[in-house]
């Protein structure tokens, strides 16, 4: 066992360093290889813009007409694939294509240097705590009584402030913000410029028609297996917490309001606003630009189609929705129809409604 890991981690090595045969990647994946064994690839490429030297893939059907053209070297597939013309490419079959260009990408994407150690150039508070393993970045700021758990990474111009706790295993990338009293579990990834923790949008009308901040006094806290893409908010409780639960995965540029809470495993594209207070169940799908009126609940496992606004709570959970206000899935692809349908309809009313003007007046 020991010298088998030791011969895969040599593997990928030689992937960090763009040299790599196939016949080496066959048996990094397990696959069946189908054409010359001792080209090399130096890298990725997609399909359609494959070059000598390079490895693509074909896991969607759709760029099936690409693999006969494609320039790349080495083309993985499944195992199920059945070529209708010759493929110039020498072929890796496996399994599962998705999970395979997935551990190849992610042993790609490791190239990317991270810092070592605490930089002189950063700023760590005395009663900070930084666990065995972590680094902190250049610019970083670590506030009062702040705790970060083992094997941290903490790039350049993040700032953490007072009495947060984060994890073990967790990625904060540049310009990352997490304001005081947060809270982050383990295995977390924040992409650049994302802000925890920062006020909710609470204000108290006046009499006098100006309005007055409500102190936000609660927190976020963010459990295990999270990822949250760049330049996403997600605001602090007015009491209480925001949740983001264990396994939730965000996109780019989301809005997520005081004291929502996103169940597990839901993912949510990108510059979809969540409104205060809603509560969102496991296993969700949202798609991109979606709006969420406050103070709902939306079920487990509801899917709910790009640019919808959802005004109501959802209680039947495995339900798809689409539309603004959103209506059923199916519903809405029906009506999709008859709205396309419908100036020839209402040219059919008006010469109807001629022909029984010239009854009425013939009788």
């Amino acid at each position: 066992m020991d010298n088998n890991f030791g011969q895969i981690s040599l593997t990928f090595v030689q992937i960090f360093h763009m040299q790599i045969s196939a016949k080496e990647l066959s048996a990094l994946l397990n696959g069946t290889l189908e054409g010359n064994p001792d080209v090399m690839v130096t890298g990725p490429s997609k399909i359609e813009e494959g070059i000598p030297g390079t490895l693509t893939f074909l896991a969607n059907p759709k760029y099936e007409a690409y693999v006969y053209t494609t320039k790349a070297s080495v083309l993985l597939c499944g195992t199920d694939f059945v070529p209708s013309s010759p493929i110039a490419a020498t072929i890796i079959r496996v399994e599962n294509v998705y999970g395979s260009i997935a551990l190849l990408l992610e042993k790609f994407a490791s190239e990317v240097s991270s810092p070592t150690g605490i930089s002189s150039q950063a700023f760590v508070d005395v009663t900070a705590v930084v666990g065995e393993g972590s680094s902190v970045g250049h610019f970083s700021v670590i506030e009062k009584n702040a705790v970060i758990g083992k094997n941290c990474t903490i790039h350049a111009q993040v700032f953490v402030g007072e009495n947060v706790i984060i994890g073990d295993n967790v990625t904060l990338h540049s310009g990352v913000k997490i304001y005081h009293k947060c809270r982050l579990g383990n295995n977390i990834t924040l992409h650049s410029n994302v802000v925890i923790g920062a006020d909710g949008f609470g204000f108290a009308p006046q009499e006098d028609g100006t309005y007055k901040k409500v102190a936000q006094i609660g927190n976020v806290v963010i459990e295990d297996d999270v990822e949250i893409g760049s330049n996403t908010t997600v605001d602090r409780a007015t009491m209480g917490s925001t949740y983001i639960r264990k396994g939730a995965k965000l996109d780019n540029l989301i809005m997520v309001a005081h004291n929502v809470e996103i169940g597990e495993n839901t993912v949510i594209a990108a510059q979809t606003g969540i409104a205060g207070s809603t509560k969102i169940g496991r296993n969700c799908m949202i798609g991109g630009q979606v709006g969420i009126v406050g103070h709902i609940l939306i079920a487990d496992r509801t899917k709910i189609q790009a640019q919808s606004g959802i005004a109501r709570t959802i209680k039947e959970p495995d339900t798809a929705w689409y539309g603004s206000p959103a209506i059923d899935y199916a519903d809405f692809l029906k009506a999709q129809v008859v709205f396309k349908k419908l100036p020839e309809l209402q040219k059919r009313i008006q010469e109807l409604e001629k022909a029984l003007k010239a009854q009425e007046a013939d009788d």
